[in-house]
């Protein structure tokens, strides 16, 4: 299977100033294979861009790989500070 952490990692780290702070943690569903990407609170505008277009163009590239079997491949970029996560 294709290593979408990687791809995510590789098209978000050049668009944002901390990218240390980068994390993506792979879940699997039933129907999805998830993937959710957290930002630094300060890169969060970076990411999602004006009116969502950065976001947008992300999941596009991610969502146009082909996956083997039925499901689909799910991005969420999550824009809460890292502390309400826990």
């Amino acid at each position: 299977m294709t290593d979408f952490k990687a791809l995510i990692l590789a098209i978000v780290s050049p668009l944002v100033e901390h990218p240390e702070a980068l994390v993506v943690t792979p879940q699997e569903t039933d129907r999805f294979y998830e993937y959710r990407l957290t930002v630094h609170p300060d890169d969060i505008g970076r990411v999602i861009g004006k009116q969502g277009r950065v976001a947008q163009a992300i999941r596009t590239i991610v969502y146009s790989v082909r996956v083997q079997g039925n499901k689909r491949v799910r991005l969420i970029i999550d824009d809460r500070p890292a502390k309400t996560l826990e």
